[in-house]
């Protein structure tokens, strides 16, 4: 694969609104709030998942020792740093360099031996790297060619590997909540942070995991309640943010 190829699937404009972000990881009253006050619910399913399919005990203090894990899309390290803590070797990328220094200083005062890198997918599966687990959250919908992208998250797993993906519906609920009520309204990001255009049904979420080799095992919404201001999953609102579990065969 040529260097060419291997940026193919990044979007630079995208990369950029989340650098102008990247010292706000941390804060949980300023851009980022929404994933704060989603992260619990999002750490609940990908816990439970892996936990399932490598038959680990989540109650156990380090579960998820000697399982290899990428966060793909780390941002600044808040789904990274919890795997880390049960026991996985984390991995944390981002194609957003001014991240990854955010994340480093962030894990080093919390303890945390975390891999942060400035890197892509496509490089990362270029150079043969293999995971047990990749965790693909919030990611498809920023990137110029999701197949491409997917097709390297792929390369990236083990046979027998699972990853964890989430991303955002498309249809006009999802509009008025994450573009107008989230961006506008709410002012938890800023505007243009999210292109509706590029938004993914389940549907064609579950076909270009197909298309990319994977096997999709699991679809899941998280919900949000206004009233009590708290997020949960559903069996069957999958409505705006939404989250899938797919494996690689072992085979393949």
């Amino acid at each position: 694969m040529s260097a060419t190829q291997i940026a193919d699937t990044v979007d630079a404009a995208e990369i950029a609104k989340f650098e102008a972000m990247a010292a706000e990881w941390w804060d949980p009253s300023g851009k980022f709030k929404p994933l704060h006050m989603l992260n619990p619910c999002r750490l609940d399913y990908v816990t439970a998942q892996v936990a399932a399919e490598f038959d680990r005990d989540r109650k156990a203090p380090r579960p998820f020792a000697g399982l290899r894990l990428l966060d793909i899309g780390c941002g600044g390290g808040l789904l990274a740093e919890p795997m880390a803590r049960l026991g996985a070797q984390v991995v944390g990328a981002d194609a957003a360099a001014r991240n990854i220094p955010v994340a480093r200083i962030h894990a080093a005062q919390s303890g945390l031996a975390i891999d942060y890198r400035h890197t892509t997918a496509e490089a990362l599966a270029a150079a043969g790297e293999v995971f047990d687990v990749v965790l693909n959250m919030e990611v498809i919908e920023h990137v110029a060619d999701p197949p491409a992208y997917l097709a390297a998250c792929r390369r990236l797993l083990r046979p027998g590997g699972l990853m964890v993906a989430s991303t955002l519906n498309r249809n006009p609920k999802s509009y008025a909540m994450a573009i107008i009520g989230a961006e506008r309204v709410m002012r938890w990001l800023p505007k243009g942070t999210h292109d509706w255009s590029r938004f993914v049904t389940p549907d064609e979420c579950f076909e270009l995991l197909r298309g990319a080799g994977l096997d999709p095992v699991d679809r899941k919404g998280f919900v949000f309640n206004p009233l009590s201001w708290t997020w949960r999953i559903s069996d069957r609102d999958l409505s705006v943010n939404y989250v899938t579990t797919s494996l690689r065969p072992a085979e393949g």
